[in-house]
């Protein structure tokens, strides 16, 4: 009877712990009250790092914390980060009561390409209920976006958006680099036009003053030969 009684108590003070630990929010979320539910809203993968797959979660309960299980499609979230434009995506069930999951559990899939900080904006309807709230990551509510290359090894790998910021940065040089030779290609056209034109001149030039001696050598002969008045006149001398 006292070993029974024991184990009774035992039960019971495990079950008490238990509880406060089943009611609390999950690891690095945000709880706020937005109207008559309870949102508990985080990453659905923490720590979050930038590349890999993960989801904004939303954990749904009503004022007495009972799961809401039956959104339907009638919420959706709004993932911004920096000056991106706003990424919408519908929330999902991601439980089917009885069968996995837990009940009251949403999700909206993603890749988070940049880490940093994040926000969610929630818009819609639940139950007719409106809903406009906002969670933004951070050290009082839940993880950031990290970089992955802190806890890889042994070899870094960049990631997709790094990828993606260095090809720009390539694509640009590049493209100066072609501007600059199409630039000078250009001047040296005009260079080689000018040359052209210069030597077209020379040479018409150089055609010009060739006929001039020309005429001037056959002028100089035809002055030279003796008329007839003037060989008479050698004639009468002698």
């Amino acid at each position: 009877m006292k070993r029974r009684l024991l184990v009774a108590m035992a039960a019971t003070t495990l079950a008490a712990m238990l509880v406060p630990l089943l009611a609390s929010p999950a690891s690095a979320h945000e709880a706020k009250t937005v109207g008559k539910y309870h949102f508990v809203v985080g990453f659905g993968d923490e720590p979050a790092y930038a590349g890999e797959k993960n989801s904004v979660q939303l954990i749904l309960a009503d004022a007495k914390e009972t799961p809401v299980t039956d959104l339907g499609n009638t919420l959706k979230v709004a993932v911004t980060t920096g000056t991106a434009e706003p990424l919408q995506l519908p929330m999902e069930p991601f439980f089917e009561v009885g069968e996995f999951g837990t009940p009251g559990d949403y999700r909206a899939f993603f890749i988070p390409t940049t880490p940093g900080s994040f926000s969610f904006h929630f818009t819609g309807t639940i139950k007719g209920q409106k809903i406009d709230q906002t969670f933004k990551s951070g050290p009082q509510t839940f993880s950031d976006i990290d970089d992955p290359a802190q806890v890889q090894y042994p070899v870094k790998q960049p990631t997709g958006g790094q990828l993606a910021t260095r090809a720009d940065r390539e694509t640009a040089r590049i493209n100066a680099a072609l501007a600059t030779e199409r630039d000078q290609a250009k001047d040296d056209a005009a260079s080689a036009r000018t040359l052209a034109i210069i030597g077209l001149i020379v040479g018409a030039l150089g055609l010009l003053a060739g006929g001039a001696a020309l005429a001037m050598r056959r002028r100089g002969p035809a002055q030279a030969t003796p008329t007839r008045d003037s060989e008479s006149a050698t004639a009468q001398r002698r």
